[in-house]
Parts: structure tokens; sequence; C-alpha cells
């Protein structure tokens, strides 16, 4: 699985770990992420991640 990174500040979206804190589980792949997910850190938008 691909990991993904938020264009504005960096943080890093890794499938194997998900984000249990924003309730994705670990090995839930990008496609998979709600369309409205936002960046943990800076609140950007799915759109503002691109493939690592």
């Amino acid at each position: 699985m691909d990991k993904y990174v938020c264009n504005l500040c960096g943080w890093e979206y890794d499938p194997a770990a998900g984000v249990p804190e924003a309730g994705i589980a670990p090995g839930t792949p990008w496609e998979e992420i709600p369309e409205d997910f936002v960046c943990p850190l800076c609140g950007a938008g799915k759109e503002e991640f691109s493939k690592a």
C-alpha cells in the first residue's frame, strides 16, 4: 500500500498504521479514506495529499 504526504505540512499517512485517533484503522488504503478527511496536523483536505 502506498503512503501519502500532505503537500502543506509534510505529515505522512501510512496505511499500515492508519490514524486511530481519527477512526481510521490500520490497514486502511488511501482509496478508502473518507473524502472529508483532514490532515491531523494542519487541517488540509484530502485533495492536498500526494503519493509519497
